[in-house]
């Protein structure tokens, strides 16, 4: 009998087959550095919008940028979120999906080696709460390719 023994792992299981740990620091490490871009769907910005209480129309003016076409936020000079304030996030409650699926983005979950280089820049990896597998497959496939 095997039960409550630990059982081998999968050849075909990802290396974060036994779960990953993360606990948003709201450091704000996620929201700078180089150039990139934020997508942001119509839904996002219409949540963001009434958080911060103007129109759509003022949202996308003063915040978006149309990339192609898709529409991202905007930088500031220094390439931060725009979003990212002195308190962190200031629309970290509606805060678009593309950072509430960070860190199981599949840049990040491609090899423990690519994790381990975000745990040097992020002080939530490996703390705080455990996600499970599943829960990291979920994630990581609303977020899209990231």
């Amino acid at each position: 009998m095997t039960e409550g023994l630990p059982q081998p792992s999968r050849p075909d299981a990802p290396w974060y087959a036994e779960g990953l740990r993360f606990s948003c620091t709201r450091c704000g490490g996620c929201c700078t550095g180089a150039p990139g871009y934020v997508w942001v769907a119509q839904d996002e910005m219409e949540a963001m919008a009434v958080a911060l209480g103007i129109s759509l129309e003022e949202f996308a003016r003063r915040y978006c940028r149309r990339v192609w076409r898709r529409i991202s936020l905007r930088e500031l000079p220094n390439f931060d979120c725009v979003f990212l304030g002195a308190e962190g996030c200031r629309v970290y409650p509606v805060r678009p999906r593309q950072c509430r699926t960070f860190p199981f983005w599949t840049s990040n979950l491609h090899n423990r080696r690519s994790w381990e280089r975000l745990r040097a820049k992020c002080p939530g990896v490996d703390k705080g709460r455990h996600y499970g597998l599943a829960e990291i497959i979920r994630i990581s496939q609303s977020a899209g390719a990231t």
